[in-house]
């Protein structure tokens, strides 16, 4: 008999408890800063001042965050007592669901607080995690072929969403031949970071195979093709041997140049941090989580996001990465426009990713991606998520994988 799938587990219960005390001891970090601003009376567009409040003040600040974490502490360790007992069973696509939307928005704080509610990256079948060995990849992918498509999830999803409308490309893919393997990972860490660990682990995947491979594809929808073109760039570098079976990516709606949306969040942030009575609370406008914050400019690796000191708002600070040699890469745009006119730059995007950036298309040719026009199509009257379900986008992905 199935086990039966649940909605909460005792330890999402523990993670929960956790983000809900993080949140306290954040507001009354908040607070404190704004009173300690006030106080201080310094001019509208003086100097703010990021210190605790001293005195009588900033005792009671600190009392208030110290009875926190001691309630927090001990609800955590009654309900860690309670996991082994109460944690059996699969896991609902409602839940998968939440999972991807919190690790999207504070992923990079999940991890970094060991929060049990943090996704590890891991590859999936039909949601179920399987160990990187030859044994447990032939249990859970049996008849696998020699021809693997990766799927990519982008931010705030899971592997889960690529079944969408009764459809999965993934699905479709394997009456091809393909045999899909889903990647399943925090899309709130930084880009670069999820990039390098899902190098490491499509060599782990491909040693563990159950027959030799002869061909790898990638389709990445969103920011998964980000974290694909990252994979990309440190599977170079640790020179592994997936990459000379890698024959296609295909990019789904990919921010290659970045998300207008992210960069107007930071905009936001700049202008509640330019007074001392308002910085306190462009705090709540930064919690965004490292993922988001590659959107910007679509950040691949690294030097991107180390070297960017919150000011850089006019001009990206980002590495000119290109495309992988060797491999065909495709792109897929979206636009909410009916018709689709011959020039991309005047077309409205898919309601978070400009056509030009799904496309890499840029006026300096150092940032362009140089995508032959063959391999680039437009959907029309099509939205973001549509990519992941329309017969004509499925169409030219197929059309694309087709042996040469």
């Amino acid at each position: 008999m199935a086990a039966k799938k649940k909605h909460v587990r005792t330890n999402d219960l523990r993670g929960y408890g956790r983000i809900a005390i993080d949140a306290t001891l954040g507001l009354t970090s908040l607070v404190e800063t704004m009173h300690h601003n006030i106080l201080r009376t310094p001019g509208v567009l003086g100097e703010a001042t990021q210190q605790p409040a001293g005195g009588l003040t900033g005792f009671v600040y600190k009392s208030i965050r110290g009875v926190t974490r001691m309630v927090g502490g001990g609800i955590d360790a009654v309900l860690s007592r309670l996991v082994p007992l109460f944690d059996d069973g699969g896991s609902s696509p409602q839940r998968e669901a939440i999972l991807g939307a919190l690790n999207g928005v504070l992923g990079d704080h999940l991890q970094e607080s060991a929060n049990p509610l943090a996704i590890p990256l891991q590859f999936r079948r039909d949601g179920d995690a399987f160990e990187l060995t030859r044994a447990s990849v032939a249990a859970a992918i049996p008849g696998a072929t020699a021809r693997i498509v990766l799927l990519v999830h982008g931010l705030c999803m899971t592997d889960l969403a690529w079944r969408r409308h009764g459809h999965d490309h993934g699905a479709a893919l394997a009456r091809d031949g393909f045999t899909p393997v889903y990647l399943h990972y925090n899309s709130g860490r930084h880009v670069s970071h999820n990039g390098r660990e899902f190098a490491a682990a499509i060599e782990a995947l491909l040693h563990a195979w159950p027959v030799p491979a002869e061909e790898i594809v990638i389709v990445g929808h969103s920011m998964g093709g980000l974290v694909a073109r990252s994979a990309c760039h440190y599977g170079a570098v640790e020179d592994h041997a997936w990459l000379r079976l890698l024959r296609s990516i295909v990019f789904l709606g990919t921010p290659h140049l970045g998300a207008p949306l992210e960069r107007g969040g930071h905009w936001i942030d700049a202008l509640l941090d330019a007074s001392p009575y308002t910085t306190a609370f462009a705090r709540l406008g930064k919690i965004r989580s490292a993922g988001i914050t590659d959107l910007r400019h679509g950040s691949l690796v690294d030097e991107d996001w180390s070297r960017d000191d919150g000011a850089a708002r006019a001009r990206p600070r980002r590495a000119s990465l290109p495309l992988p040699e060797n491999v065909r890469c495709h792109a897929i745009a979206a636009t909410l426009a009916k018709r689709v006119s011959k020039d991309p730059a005047n077309l409205p995007g898919d309601g978070l990713v400009p056509v030009a950036s799904a496309l890499g298309l840029h006026d300096d040719p150092r940032r362009a991606l140089h995508i032959p026009r063959e391999r680039q199509w437009i959907g029309g009257a099509m939205n973001h998520l549509d990519l992941l379900d329309r017969p004509d986008v499925f169409a030219r992905i197929r059309d694309w994988l087709r042996p040469q």
